[in-house]
């Protein structure tokens, strides 16, 4: 076997060095002519070449080994093992499995043990299985039965959650203040176009409070008009609804000194004054300015 070896190794080693010599024979051979492309392609084909017979010898080499190996110590042969013939029930017997996990969740039990669950009484030949409740609708039931005692405790008992009742007038409350809180922040939304006239009380005393603080000089402290026209009558210089009213209190007559008072209030607040200044008509004071402008009714 060792001569073989040798010989396989003296071919591994040689297949290379006739490689590189069939090469340059070749490109010896070839014309000059041809140019360095062709002397290159030439030289990777045969490169390539010695690279196969150099695997192929190698695997040779790993047979021939193998091969030795067996011969100088061979395995001994292992005889099969005889074939039993079984009955169908030892056969059944063995081909049984563990209970899956869905059988074990559900508590069923295999086709083979029905016999074992049959009821003593029967009728019309119909026999009744004792198959037991399985354990995941027991935990499920005992669960309902917690539940229902820690709603009772909670909400019954300690009083520590709200009823229906209770939630109710909490969400109502809740609602009320963000109701209140949206109109707080819309009520600045509005303008000439969207103001609506307004009779509430509440409104009425902010827009008095602020007509004192700021159009008492011009119009007198009960709009009776002093270099202002007189807000109290029906005649109007510049319209006499509450839009005219709002749109000529945030711009102004400037040729006629109103000033325009949108930067010193907010739309809430001049919709408050005119509102107030709609309320004085027909209040006739004392020492009140002769009528200017046209009448609106």
């Amino acid at each position: 076997m060792r001569p073989v070896l040798n010989l396989l190794l003296l071919l591994a080693v040689s297949l290379p060095a006739a490689a590189q010599e069939q090469a340059a024979e070749v490109i010896a051979e070839a014309p000059k002519s041809s140019g360095s492309f062709l002397m290159n392609t030439v030289i990777v084909v045969f490169i390539v070449a010695a690279l196969i017979l150099l695997v192929v010898a190698f695997v040779l080499l790993k047979t021939f080994n193998i091969l030795a190996k067996e011969l100088s110590n061979p395995r001994p042969l292992v005889a099969p093992e005889p074939v039993v013939s079984l009955d169908y029930e030892d056969w059944l017997a063995s081909e049984r499995k563990k209970p899956s996990i869905i059988n074990k969740l559900l508590s069923l039990r295999p086709l083979e043990e029905e016999k074992d669950l049959i009821m003593e009484h029967k009728f019309d030949g119909i026999a009744e299985l004792d198959n037991p409740t399985p354990p995941w609708f027991m935990w499920l039931f005992y669960g309902t039965i917690v539940f229902g005692v820690a709603y009772f405790l909670n909400y019954h008992v300690f009083e520590w959650g709200m009823l229906q009742d209770e939630e109710y007038v909490v969400e109502v409350q809740e609602a009320e203040a963000a109701k209140a809180a949206y109109l707080a922040t819309a009520a600045n939304l509005i303008d000439e176009n969207s103001v609506t006239v307004s009779t509430e009380p509440a409104v009425i005393s902010a827009g008095m409070a602020l007509f004192n603080a700021n159009c008492v000089a011009c119009h007198g402290d009960k709009g009776q008009g002093t270099v202002g026209p007189n807000l109290t009558d029906e005649y109007w210089l510049h319209g006499g609804s509450v839009n005219d009213v709002f749109k000529t209190i945030k711009y102004g007559i400037p040729e006629k000194g109103m000033i325009s008072w949108e930067k010193q209030m907010t739309p809430k607040q001049i919709s408050e004054v005119s509102n107030y200044i709609l309320s004085l008509k027909g209040t006739d004071p004392a020492g009140a300015k002769e009528p200017q402008g046209e009448k609106e009714g």
